[in-house]
């Protein structure tokens, strides 16, 4: 996902995305254990789209004045 989509999500729309992300995430980790896993650069594909929204919302919080 790029950040220029991300960026025309709202919030809660972006914590929904990661938190699907991150149990698909974790089903993939299991799935690389097992050695099941056809294609492993999934895994650094979602931990960056994960990373990505983050990012934008730490933005978007920062913007508003959150941390003062």
């Amino acid at each position: 996902m790029k950040v220029s989509e991300i960026r025309k999500l709202k919030d809660e729309e972006i914590l929904a995305k990661i938190k699907e992300n991150k149990k698909e995430l974790l089903n993939l980790r299991i799935k690389n254990a097992t050695a099941s896993l056809d294609n492993p650069s999934k895994l650094r594909e979602i931990k960056k789209d994960v990373a990505r929204m983050l990012t934008v919302l730490k933005e978007r919080e920062n913007t508003r004045g959150g941390n003062e």
